[in-house]
């Protein structure tokens, strides 16, 4: 894929007002989200899981890109139609979580870097040759005592840059994923300082790896304070401090900005992403786009609960949060009853 194709595609993901899906869920991580609601942790219903999501009519209109794992990339409908083709057939550009998870980082206690550099060219081959024309590539900042470290600033964004070097390589579009967790007490201020310093440092190793900003999006947190702070903030002061980090760190080159949930709620993330977008709709450069996982699925598999007979039910579920994060692109979100405002 050439450098043009590359900025197409990564026009059209962040285009209009859709928006990614994220149902990249490691096994491990499945799992444990089926364990709590009593589903079996079988190969089987993770796959009848994902068939739901992607056939779930009408997902197109609000879904641009749906990142798969590798799992999930060679399973196939109920009809035997390869997950991959039936995005691809309903408008919607297949990507992949290529990174392998996170580990201690030597030397750095209560830190993490993340692995899966290694054969890392060769399985994007595969996977473009499977279908995928966009990757996903997670770090993991933890706030606290002391941290986080230069070090694992530093070891975090050169990950992060290679692996964009290798997309780009291969043909397809990275999404940088650098994730300030929310796990702690911090409070909206030290997660915009922190949240500034990691971008400033993974753009210059982005740089540094000759990284097509135009054939790139960037997946990073909104600024908000630690899970436990007694800070609560309106969303109004999230979106005032989310653009004002972005517009200090993120080049304009950059099409769009896919924001992770990171723990929120689906609708604190539709008002806060919807808050950006009309506070914002003059003065960015980029596209306030969002790329949610549990944001949007979670009510979806509480209603599902590995019975069949709530298919249906589930899709509706699914489908009413993606029309909200849908109308947060457009400054259409009504926080005060979670849905589209009327046209």
């Amino acid at each position: 894929m050439t450098a043009a194709s590359l900025v197409e595609t990564a026009g059209q993901l962040v285009a209009g007002d859709r928006g990614l899906l994220a149902i990249d869920e490691s096994t491990p991580t499945c799992n444990r989200r089926f364990a709590k609601l009593g589903i079996p942790q079988t190969a089987e219903a993770r796959r009848a899981y994902r068939d739901l999501i992607v056939s779930t009519p009408g997902l197109a209109d609000c879904i641009s890109g749906v990142i798969l794992y590798d799992e999930t990339i060679r399973q196939t409908t109920n009809a035997g139609t390869p997950f991959a083709a039936v995005l691809v057939a309903a408008g919607i550009i297949p990507g992949i979580k290529v990174d392998t998870g996170t580990i201690t980082l030597a030397s750095c206690p209560g830190e993490r870097v993340t692995e899966g550099l290694d054969g890392l060219r060769d399985r994007l081959t595969e996977y473009a040759a499977m279908g995928a024309r966009f990757a996903k590539w997670r770090a993991v900042i933890a706030i606290g005592e002391g941290l986080p470290s230069r070090t694992c600033l530093e070891a975090n964004a050169h990950g992060l840059a290679r692996y964009a070097a290798l997309c780009q390589e291969a043909g397809l579009v990275p999404a940088v994923e650098a994730e300030v967790l929310m796990d702690g007490a911090h409070t909206l201020a030290q997660c915009g300082e922190v949240t500034e310093r990691v971008l400033r440092t993974v753009f210059e190793q982005l740089a540094a790896q000759r990284v097509v900003l135009e054939g790139m999006i960037l997946k990073p947190n909104m600024v908000v304070p630690g899970a436990s702070s007694a800070e609560r903030p309106d969303a109004a002061a999230v979106a005032d401090a989310t653009v004002a980090c972005l517009l200090r760190t993120v080049p304009a080159a950059v099409p769009g900005i896919g924001f992770l949930s990171g723990g929120q709620s689906g609708a604190a993330a539709s008002d806060r992403l919807n808050a950006m977008n009309v506070r914002f709709a003059a003065r960015r450069p980029w596209a306030l786009s969002f790329s949610f996982g549990r944001a949007i699925q979670y009510p979806a598999l509480e209603i599902w609960h590995g019975d069949a007979s709530q298919v249906g039910a589930a899709q509706q579920a699914l489908i009413v949060r993606a029309r909200c994060d849908r109308a947060a692109r457009r400054g259409a979100y009504d926080a005060a009853t979670d849905a589209p405002r009327p046209s």
